[in-house]
């Protein structure tokens, strides 16, 4: 583990359940080198052990876990808020893959990939996960940054072969495998940002492809991200190119790329039915609930309701740049609003979510991918924001939750105080790239 430990005092809240935040007004949260000791309601409490620790006085203020994106395009951050009255696949086709192939150019890709991490280590996301470009050189230097950042991320060399840009598509499969084995050997080293493999779509990966990358998956158990039953479109495609696919996800779990003792984030699951939500139950795969995106690419409202009642594992992403904004703050509250018009237009017996749980999926039902991430319990990782109340104040007193829901609904970074990762504080300033030559 990294980071010091200390204590900070201040008003505290987190997830325990999807459906209850704990709150201590007040409160004393210890750190342990990086590891959560809990917290505890008056100073007297902290066990005896750790009462010589040095405490930082937050009072006042707002302390909460860090916030979990589990779908980001990193290459896409330099275009967003463009094109987004397109729909998903021309959207694609009009400026996600034309800027996604700059990135061949290093000194482009370092460009827009430092302006990327400046604004993620300003922000209140901890963790995350992360697609590149298929250009192992890019995705390289990517992961640098982010290794330096003090950002702990999961980060993924896309593969394409097929249904691509000349400029975009990889040449066949072997040569996909072989430029995925390369990029692998030469980020094993990096401790804070991983490795996750990162098939596209269905649409851009042909089945040998598949094969190649289910095989490498089984020698370096990597964990796997991709994209599921996002847009009709895209799904009617899908069900053309895989007639012996049951569903979507089942496209996927016929290579072994689909959950069971693969550790997987699906993103969107707009349209995933009863078959689709029982096979993702049944193999543990993530949901990344993008509603941003989904919006602003006409892509529809994901039955978050179902999946939470179906006992999926769900977490948010921002899925920068089908959404604008990185925070996933900006998340929570969309979250809320589209569960909502969901609702209101026919799905009468899906309960809109609530703050509690919309938080709960920023912070601990994403962390949870990451292992113990996303809550102040005893023995998660120590991930913390420390946040002033956003202004002006009303003129009246608030709770701690409702403090919190003004948090989520202004999404403003500028209310960060302090951010600590693994225990480790946060440099206040922007983001300076380490000096030397990038391979």
């Amino acid at each position: 583990m990294e980071g010091t430990s200390f204590v900070l005092k201040g008003d505290i809240c987190y997830s325990k359940t999807p459906t209850s935040l704990f709150t201590a007004e007040q409160g004393f949260l210890v750190c342990t080198q990086g590891t959560s000791a809990g917290v505890f309601d008056r100073f007297s409490r902290i066990p005896q052990e750790y009462q010589h620790l040095p405490c930082i006085d937050c009072s006042g203020k707002l302390i909460i876990p860090g916030l979990v994106d589990l779908h980001m395009h990193a290459p896409q951050f330099a275009f967003r808020s463009l094109g987004m009255d397109l729909e998903l696949l021309d959207w694609l086709e009009t400026w996600a893959f034309p800027e996604e192939a700059k990135y061949q150019d290093i000194s482009y890709a370092l460009r827009a990939y430092r302006a990327l991490v400046a604004d993620l280590q300003q922000g209140p996301n901890t963790r995350l996960c992360i697609f590149g470009t298929v250009h192992v050189p890019a995705t390289l230097l990517l992961m640098e940054l982010l290794e330096h950042s003090g950002l702990v991320c999961m980060v993924g060399k896309v593969n394409m072969d097929r249904n691509s840009p000349d400029s975009l598509r990889e040449a066949d499969a072997e040569r996909s495998e072989a430029a995925t084995r390369q990029w692998l050997e030469q980020c094993k080293t990096y401790r804070r940002c991983k490795a996750i493999l990162t098939p596209r779509f269905i649409p851009s990966c042909s089945d040998d492809l598949m094969r190649r990358l289910s095989a490498i998956q089984r020698q370096y158990g990597l964990p796997v991200q991709s994209h599921v039953s996002e847009n009709l479109r895209e799904v009617a495609w899908v069900r053309e190119l895989s007639p012996e696919a049951s569903c979507y996800g089942d496209a996927y779990a016929r290579f072994d790329l689909f959950g069971g003792e693969v550790p997987t984030i699906m993103a969107h699951c707009v349209y995933s039915g009863s078959k689709e939500i029982a096979l993702m139950q049944r193999r543990g795969v993530y949901v990344a609930h993008c509603p941003q995106s989904n919006i602003n690419l006409s892509s529809g409202i994901a039955p978050v309701r179902r999946f939470l009642e179906a006992g999926l594992s769900v977490g948010l992403g921002s899925d920068v740049a089908g959404g604008v904004h990185t925070s996933i703050f900006r998340a929570m509250s969309d979250a809320i609003g589209v569960s909502k018009l969901r609702r209101c237009m026919g799905a009468k017996d899906e309960a809109p979510l609530s703050l509690e749980e919309a938080f709960y999926l920023g912070t601990r039902g994403g962390g949870s991918f990451f292992g113990q991430v996303g809550s102040f319990e005893a023995g998660y990782e120590f991930d913390a924001l420390v946040m002033e109340d956003p202004k002006p104040l009303p003129p009246f007193a608030l709770t701690v939750k409702e403090r919190l829901e003004r948090i989520v609904w202004c999404s403003d970074d500028r209310s960060i105080l302090k951010k600590y990762i693994r225990g480790t504080p946060q440099p206040a300033s922007g983001f300076k790239a380490p000096d030397g030559q990038w391979r």
